[in-house]
């Protein structure tokens, strides 16, 4: 356990919907679900979900902190906006799903071995190195560092003919591939950007 988690179960012992209020992006919404349950019946994943979201809402306010937080249920989350667009109280349910992902992640509770965490660790690392996503390369490390391996690669070589095809993927793009104009300067944003939510997380703590 972490030295934050630790001062998060302190600060907000037995009230861990206050805890996603104060932590995550949009938190102060669960309390406004009315678990109609459209938000999942909209949801293209909704049948794979450990427990869709307004399970998850229900779990927060019942106090259910580790059910919730070590679940694997955010990171199933497509960013499709069904659940925003059918939501017959309009709350940000996608910007909730992704708030609870990352503030698992900061508590280091996030499932170590899910796919579609990986897979977005993966999309991050590659887009800040040049401020453009590298798809080779993208696509190279999700099939042999999410442990897709060589088969699910040959089985989608289809796919891969016709991104080059249509120029989405150069092999050339290995050793350089394009990048944004100022590097420099999108490096300092996302530098200042953690400097400040490191600063909100102190304030937090």
């Amino acid at each position: 356990m972490t030295d934050y988690n630790q001062q998060m179960i302190e600060k907000y012992r037995e009230n861990f919907l206050k805890e996603v209020e104060h932590n995550v992006e949009e938190g102060e919404w669960v309390k406004m679900c009315m678990q109609c349950g459209v938000c999942s019946g909209s949801c293209p994943f909704g049948p794979y979900w450990e427990h869709p979201p307004q399970e998850l809402f229900m779990m927060i306010r019942a106090g259910k902190r580790d059910e919730v937080l070590k679940s694997d249920s955010m990171w199933m989350c497509t960013s499709c906006y069904n659940c925003i667009a059918r939501c017959p109280r309009g709350l940000p349910i996608t910007h909730i799903i992704h708030g609870l992902a990352t503030y698992a992640k900061r508590l280091g509770l996030a499932p170590k071995e899910q796919p579609t965490a990986k897979f977005a660790q993966l999309f991050w690392d590659n887009l800040t190195k040049t401020g453009r996503v590298n798809e080779l390369k993208l696509g190279l490390a999700l099939y042999f560092k999410v442990g897709e391996g060589l088969k699910t690669a040959l089985e989608n070589k289809d796919l891969g003919l016709a991104m080059l095809k249509a120029k989405r993927m150069n092999p050339f793009e290995l050793v350089g591939g394009h990048k944004c104009k100022d590097i420099k300067g999108l490096h300092a944003i996302l530098a200042k950007a953690e400097e400040i939510e490191e600063r909100k997380i102190g304030m937090k703590a």
